[in-house]
């Protein structure tokens, strides 16, 4: 007898199949990430296409199959629809579900990591959000997300010889995982210059204090070499990921 599983579920990825079918990625309170198949559901008799879409919550209904997931049921239970309507909300949005497509690629739960998505897209939905701080919410949730999976980087102290901070001689090592001080370049040396404001930035966002962070002013020259740094250590945590699967 075919199992029906029931859950509540947020979609950050669709994929396109064949003429017609579809794959949606989504994130779900009981099974963590899923990849379900939708046949047929592009075509625009599918009772399905009306139930489930991208950056939206749906009520589905599953069957495993031998070698996949198939939808059977859905039903939208809540649309983010200034994200659809914006679209550069879009974009930052279709950029946070990449985050979550290349950190988490198998079946595990991750309630933590669904409650930060939830977060960060309510934020992005919210219409008072001016649209400079969109690329804040992508990098709040990049960080918080690398944290809750295991890769939290040390901010507090030289994270080498554990002394506490010099702000005009701070560096951030992607190898030794946080900052580092000059002492200890020799363990890095391609360690990148950075300043207190990229310290006081991640410090404000692992602690998840969107009040203080959302009004700070960034100098353009502080918030291009924080781009760079986020960008480098997700790069690099990515390339380990690729050397664990090969």
């Amino acid at each position: 007898m075919t199992t029906h599983y029931k859950t509540r579920a947020l979609v950050f990825k669709k994929t396109d199949r064949n003429e017609s079918d579809r794959i949606f990625s989504v994130f779900t309170d009981d099974f963590g990430r899923l990849d379900v198949f939708a046949k047929a559901i592009r075509k625009t008799v599918s009772k399905l296409r009306s139930g489930i879409d991208i950056f939206s919550f749906s009520d589905i209904e599953f069957i495993q199959g031998k070698n996949r997931k198939t939808l059977t049921d859905a039903a939208a239970s809540e649309r983010f629809k200034n994200i659809f309507q914006d679209p550069r909300r879009f974009d930052v949005a279709r950029a946070i579900g990449e985050i979550l497509n290349n950190l988490i690629r198998g079946e595990e739960k991750h309630q933590d990591v669904f409650d930060l998505l939830k977060e960060v897209l309510y934020k992005l939905d919210n219409q008072d959000m001016k649209n400079k701080k969109y690329v804040l919410v992508y990098y709040y949730f990049l960080w918080n997300a690398l944290s809750l999976l295991g890769h939290r980087p040390e901010v507090q102290r030289c994270n080498t010889c554990r002394q506490k901070l010099d702000p005009g001689s701070v560096y951030f090592s992607d190898k030794v995982g946080g900052v580092i001080c000059k002492e200890c370049l020799g363990q890095d040396a391609l360690a990148q210059k950075i300043n207190s404001d990229i310290v006081k930035i991640l410090r404000l966002i692992f602690n998840k204090d969107w009040q203080v962070l959302s009004k700070l002013k960034i100098e353009n020259e502080s918030e291009e070499l924080f781009n760079k740094v986020s960008e480098n250590y997700y790069s690099y945590i990515l390339s380990s990921y690729s050397s664990v699967n090969n």
